[in-house]
C-alpha cells in the first residue's frame, strides 16, 4: 500500500515508518519542512491529497515537554497541533477523487477520567471533564469522514515505551543512578504499551478491512500502576527505585492541570485491540522494559 503519514518524522512515526517498509509498503510523510519522501502541510492545503492507499496522523507537540511554561500560549500549541492537522488530513480525505481504503489516527487514554477503581474499554465513556479528555474529543471529531467510502480507526495511545524517545527517554538517567522510584502516591495506574505494539496495531489497522472504530493502544497488562512500573524498570537496570519524586514537585515542574498525566492515571483495556486479531510483542512489562534498555 501506499501509506501518508502525518507527522511521520517523530518518535512513533519513525517506528511505524520502519515496519510498513519492512512490511513492503510504501510511506510519504506530511511534515513541516520539504524533503526526499516528503510532502509539507502547505502543500497538501494547497495541492491536496497525493494518490495513497491509506493515511495515519501522528502529529501533535510534546504536551510533557518540561521546558515549555503550561501557559494559554503552549495550550493553544497542543490543540492546534493536534486538530488543525487532523482536520487538514480529513479535509483532504474527503476532497480525494479516489478515496484512500483507511484513515487511522491516533489519540490519547486521557480521553478517560483517572480512577484508581474504573476500569475503562473502548465504549467507555469519557472525554469531557478536563483540558485532556476535552482536546481527545475534538481531536477525534476532527478526523470523522462523511460517508463509509473510507474505513476510520482510532488508536487512543497509552504511555510508550521504547527506545531513544517517548517517556523512558527522561527516567532513565535518574533510574540509572539508583534515584527512581515512584511518582506521587504510585497507587495510580499505568497504562503502557511498547513502541512495537503501538507501531503493530497500526499497521494491522491500516491492513486488515475487518478494522474499525476505537481501539485502545494499550498492552493487556491493565492493572499495572506506577509503583510496579518503577520497581520494573529499576529490576530491569539492577538498581533501587524507592525514592519517589513528591507529587509538589511535578506539579511545580509541569503545573498543576499538566501534573495530572502523571499523578493520576487510568486502568484501560484493550478488548476491541485483541478482538480485532492484534497479538502483542510485549504483553508483559518486564520483557518490554528488558527491551527498551538492552
Amino acid at each position: 500500500m501506499r501509506v501518508l503519514v502525518g507527522g511521520g518524522t517523530g518518535f512513533i512515526g519513525t517506528a511505524l515508518t520502519q515496519l510498513l517498509k519492512a512490511r513492503g509498503h510504501k510511506v510519504t510523510l506530511v511534515s513541516r519542512k520539504p524533503g526526499p519522501g516528503r510532502i509539507t502541510w502547505d502543500e497538501l492545503a494547497t495541492s491536496g491529497l497525493p494518490r495513497c492507499d491509506a493515511a495515519v496522523n501522528l502529529a501533535g507537540e510534546n504536551i510533557l515537554n518540561p521546558l515549555r511554561r503550561w501557559n494559554e500560549a503552549f495550550q493553544k500549541e497542543v490543540l492546534s497541533s493536534r486538530v488543525e492537522t487532523t482536520q487538514m488530513l480529513a479535509r483532504a480525505i474527503a476532497k480525494a477523487p479516489q478515496s484512500p481504503q483507511a484513515w487511522v489516527l491516533v489519540t490519547g487514554v486521557a480521553y478517560y477520567q483517572p480512577s484508581l477503581t474504573a476500569e475503562y474499554d473502548e465504549d467507555s465513556p469519557g472525554g469531557n471533564f478536563d483540558f485532556f479528555s476535552k482536546l481527545v474529543t475534538k481531536w477525534e471529531a476532527a478526523a470523522r469522514l462523511p460517508g463509509d467510502s473510507t474505513r476510520q480507526v482510532v488508536v487512543r495511545s497509552g504511555v510508550v515505551l521504547g527506545r531513544g524517545g517517548g517517556a523512558i527517554g527522561h527516567m532513565l538517567l535518574p533510574f540509572r543512578l539508583g534515584l527512581g522510584g515512584p511518582i506521587g502516591s504510585g497507587h495510580q495506574f499505568f497504562p503502557w504499551i511498547h513502541i512495537r505494539d503501538l507501531a503493530g496495531i497500526l499497521a494491522h489497522a491500516l491492513e486488515a478491512s475487518h478494522v474499525q472504530g476505537v481501539l485502545n493502544g494499550v498492552a493487556p497488562a491493565s492493572s499495572t500502576t506506577n509503583a510496579e512500573f518503577a520497581r520494573a524498570l529499576g529490576a530491569a537496570l539492577g538498581r533501587p527505585a524507592f525514592i519517589p519524586l513528591p507529587s509538589t514537585v511535578v506539579q511545580a515542574v509541569f503545573g498543576r492541570e499538566r501534573a495530572v498525566m502523571l499523578l493520576e492515571g487510568q486502568k484501560v483495556v484493550p478488548r476491541r485491540t485483541l478482538a480485532a486479531g492484534y497479538q502483542y510483542s510485549f504483553p508483559e512489562l518486564g520483557a518490554a522494559l528488558k527491551e527498551v534498555i538492552a
